[in-house]
């Protein structure tokens, strides 16, 4: 086979310069620190290592949402804290109101405190999240949830009445792959709404007969039976009878069968007998394992209403319900046993709707921190994913060094003696081979 000088420095060359382009290819790994300076040089787990990249950064979207919603939950649990801590202030003022020994200008007092309450209060409600977003406006994070509307826009005398400003529609955040979670609740279901599940009634006095001093509190239930879960609503309407002039109420039950809201509307109304009113009677039947207890003398023209407090018509709307409560405070009272029996049933009324009010807020506040806990819990599976992504990821990419400094030595001897032979080869000569 003949041999040529071209072929000689052509083959060398490539050699050399073969040997080069894998040194530098290691040079590559080893100044960057990763086995695959190109796909080519494993396309598999170049493929694997893709996919586990954007799974890695999808985990970190779904940490910085949790954080999000931490926050905003943060905020909301804060103001939580407050308004339920206002509201005992507000019973405790109205325990207080409820002393027979004030004065008129005490009460006056009393309401003004309740104003300021009131207040605070529309400030919590419109509590922001900290990029501006009003925190219990449901969805319409950009309108404040409560304001002011008049009762009637063209009488600004009959006085302002409090409106929900938002809609029904929670805030959810992507906390993981497959959870959303509530980063707020709305301001209806927090403000204006009684505890999910209670079957607790509200009694309100609807009319005031002459000279009437007839006070009524909470109902009880005394067969639960009965009752079915506060399934009736009553109305109690004290008259004359007409042929012995005897004082006399009546008992009208209306079947609400589901909670409030719900759809039938009520089923039915059954007006019950006129039954003799007994001096000093203590409490009213009302039927259904439901009684409603009374002090003071009623008279021809007093009414009441007993509901239960999860029917939509019960307006258990806190800002109302003060509202109501300063108008009563401010009504002289004194010397007056009729106007102090009025208060008295108001202020009656205004405590059992905000007892409910102030367990709706705890029960409220514990789904809040049920939340922040599963947060909590989603943040540990989210940083042990991380850590398993990490791991796999090195395994893919990151480079053995010790393996590395062996091919690169290895390399660096080829180079040199693929330099070594080039020169002697090209180094031989017909014409010095014999000397």
């Amino acid at each position: 086979m003949r041999i040529s000088t071209s072929l000689i420095y052509g083959t060398g060359l490539n050699t050399i310069n073969s040997q080069q382009s894998d040194l530098l290819h290691l040079y590559q790994q080893i100044g960057s620190g990763q086995k695959m300076v190109t796909p080519a040089d494993d396309p598999l787990a170049a493929s694997q290592a893709i996919n586990i990249s954007q799974s890695q950064a999808l985990n970190a979207r779904y940490a910085s949402n949790r954080a999000v919603a931490n926050q905003n939950l943060g905020t909301e649990e804060t103001a939580l804290s407050s308004l339920g801590n206002l509201l005992v202030s507000v019973r405790t003022s109205l325990v207080q109101a409820g002393n027979g020994t004030l004065s008129d200008a005490d009460r006056a007092t009393l309401a003004d405190t309740l104003k300021s309450a009131q207040q605070t209060m529309l400030g919590l409600a419109n509590t922001t999240d900290g990029n501006g977003q009003y925190v219990f406006s449901g969805s319409q994070g950009g309108l404040a949830a409560y304001g002011q509307v008049p009762v009637d826009p063209s009488d600004l005398t009959k006085g302002y009445t409090y409106q929900y400003g938002g809609d029904s529609l929670q805030r959810n955040i992507q906390a993981s792959q497959t959870r959303q979670i509530a980063g707020s609740d709305v301001g209806s279901d927090v403000f204006q709404r009684a505890q999910p599940g209670t079957l607790a009634y509200t009694s309100e006095q609807t009319a005031q007969g002459a000279g009437s001093t007839a006070v009524v509190s909470q109902p009880a239930v005394t067969d639960p039976a009965a009752n079915q879960g506060a399934r009736y609503g009553f109305s109690v309407a004290f008259s004359k009878d007409p042929v012995s002039g005897a004082l006399q109420y009546q008992v009208t039950t209306t079947d609400y069968v589901t909670d409030a809201g719900a759809v039938p509307p009520p089923t039915g109304t059954v007006v019950g007998p006129q039954v003799a009113w007994t001096a000093g009677q203590p409490t009213i039947d009302l039927g259904n394992g439901t009684s409603l207890s009374v002090s003071g003398d009623p008279a021809e023209g007093d009414a009441f209403t007993v509901k239960p407090m999860k029917d939509s018509s019960t307006d258990v709307n806190v800002f109302n319900t003060l509202s109501g409560l300063i108008t009563a405070l401010q009504q002289p009272a004194q010397g007056d046993p009729q106007s102090a029996a009025s208060m008295r049933n108001m202020l009656n009324t205004a405590m059992q709707k905000l007892s409910t009010n102030y367990d709706n807020v705890l029960t409220v506040r514990a789904s809040v921190g049920s939340r922040m806990n599963e947060l909590t819990a989603l943040d540990d599976t989210g940083t042990q994913n991380n850590l398993g992504y990490t791991k796999t990821l090195s395994g893919l990419e990151d480079l053995d060094y010790y393996d590395a400094s062996m091919k690169l030595s290895l390399r660096q001897m080829a180079l040199q003696g693929a330099a070594s032979a080039f020169q002697t080869i090209q180094g031989l000569s017909l014409f010095n081979m014999n000397k």
